[in-house]
């Protein structure tokens, strides 16, 4: 079943699917039947079959066989299909945009931004397919003549998250799909329109059967063991929480699967005496409310040095009050949407009476929104102390908590004392303190002057428990493909 007015919405309704993808073949049934629904309203957009672990093994099964065909094809032949994959999405742009935020519910505009983020991975990896060298070494002996070449990994296991569902099923098939992989897709399922319209496409593409298939399911838990266990699978590329993560390394580990893993973090925001005040607000604001706070590399810790911690805090609640508006992702002016779920509205209202029960002061918000059941204030909050639970766990939510620091020591100290290891941003103007503090800061991503930082020509990816590996640019290729060494004895 599908949400007849969504499909109004759509130039193009045909990308808006109800069944799973499986080895070329749309399937209409499963162990049972699941909604999707759009967190603004409650509506239901969709009525999904929760496809079974069985159905995923075949789907590995196909994609076992269509992967070797696909790997013997050219990096050009592949390159050629994914440019034609990339053109479909730019074409649809809108529709995709559109699914996006009926599903997931971040503003219509950000949504678009997200397509064309998505599809620029597939447009960098159509043109690196055709760039995946080798080398020639120096040989041992006279006789001896040595290389190195590097192949597809295999089979590969996709499991996205629901925050970014167009955008993370493209960084993780784009690279894959180049190199010669096949490609077994977990939607979240809060929002597996988006992965199906993405196999729409594909399909049109000219992406073979059986290289790609999409599993809608309830029941993450099954069809990840599925991934994670069966012998076909060479790889898992991963993204969401820790938590989640450690069971996904357990579940790999008796086969030694290779691991992509892009998993939490909680991020420090650090402004010096010497920053531009106005310049770091403004940051924080592109940083901590960007998807209403629900992105692992969002601002999580706020840390501002005493000397401008009053100006920054004021300045910060005016911006908040100013600029963030709170409403259906449809709705012209909005940019900032709901959360995803009521568990989500009961930790980041969790978070908040924790830290005020602890001594904290609220400046604005701090509590659910009147707009409906998943919305919440922008929250902006001062006085917190590392004792307070924020300073260890992951908000997700538009919830920013202003600690006070007073040296560089004390701060690079607060800002690592974290399992997490993704995302830190920092704010200075004096040029030996930022080399000083982008060495120090334990994090596989530094922002300098910045609240941003996307770009698919770069990596990404965290220490300690953030994750492994690294998605995007050139390294992203690394993950899937094996290096075979070949000594060959001539003469």
């Amino acid at each position: 079943m599908l949400s007849s007015s969504l499909q109004k919405r759509l130039n193009d309704p045909s990308l808006l699917v109800d069944k799973g993808f499986v080895n070329g073949e749309w399937v209409d049934s499963g162990v049972s039947v699941f909604d999707v629904t759009n967190p603004s309203t409650g509506d239901i957009l969709a009525t999904l079959p929760s496809l079974s672990r069985e159905q995923t093994a075949h789907a590995i099964t196909g994609a076992k066989t269509a992967q070797k065909q696909w790997a013997k094809k050219t990096g050009k032949d592949r390159s050629k299909i994914l440019m034609a994959l990339y053109n479909l999405m730019l074409n649809n742009v809108d529709d995709l945009a559109t699914i996006l935020t009926a599903e997931m519910g971040k503003p219509y505009a950000d949504a678009k931004q997200e397509i064309t983020y998505g599809a620029t991975f597939i447009q960098w990896y159509a043109e690196e397919a055709k760039r995946v060298y080798g080398d020639v070494l120096p040989p041992s002996a006279e006789n001896n003549r040595l290389s190195v070449i590097r192949q597809p990994v295999g089979v590969v296991g996709a499991i996205t998250p629901w925050n970014f569902p167009n955008g993370m099923v493209c960084r993780k098939i784009a690279p894959a799909l180049a190199v010669g992989c096949a490609v077994v897709c977990l939607p979240d399922g809060n929002t597996p329109l988006s992965a199906l319209a993405m196999a729409v496409l594909a399909e049109r593409a000219g992406v073979p059967v059986g290289v790609l298939s999409v599993i809608p399911s309830n029941n993450p838990s099954d069809i990840g063991k599925e991934l994670c266990e069966n012998e076909t699978v060479r790889k898992i590329s991963f993204t969401g929480s820790t938590r989640v993560g450690r069971i996904i390394m357990e579940q790999c580990s008796p086969q030694i699967k290779k691991l992509s893993l892009e998993l939490g973090g909680n991020a420090p925001f650090i402004i010096f005496d010497d920053a531009d005040v106005d310049k770091a607000v403004q940051g924080v604001i592109a940083s901590k409310f960007r998807n209403n706070g629900q992105t692992c590399v969002c601002a999580n810790r706020l840390y501002v040095q005493s000397g401008i911690y009053d100006e920054f805090c004021e300045k910060l609640t005016k911006a908040t009050m100013d600029s963030i508006v709170v409403g259906d992702g449809f709705d012209k002016g909005v940019n900032t949407g709901p959360l995803i779920s009521a568990s989500a509205v009961e930790r980041v209202q969790g978070l908040i009476d924790d830290a005020v029960s602890k001594g904290a002061t609220v400046l604005m918000g701090g509590k659910p929104h009147h707009k409906g059941d998943l919305f919440f204030e922008p929250t902006v909050i001062k006085g917190i102390t590392q004792g307070m639970r924020v300073a260890q766990e992951e908000i997700f939510g538009p919830f920013a908590p202003i600690f006070q620091f007073d040296t560089e020591d004390e701060v690079i100290a607060y800002a690592n004392d974290t399992v997490y290891g993704l995302a830190a941003y920092f704010f200075t103007n004096d040029l030996s303190r930022t080399y000083r503090v982008q060495e120090s800061l334990e994090y596989g991503i530094i922002a300098v002057n910045a609240g941003g930082f996307g770009s698919e020509s770069a990596p990404f990816g965290g220490f300690k428990q953030s994750g492994l590996g690294r998605e995007g640019g050139k390294y992203g290729l690394d993950d899937y493909l094996e290096t075979k060494y070949i000594c060959t004895t001539i003469g």
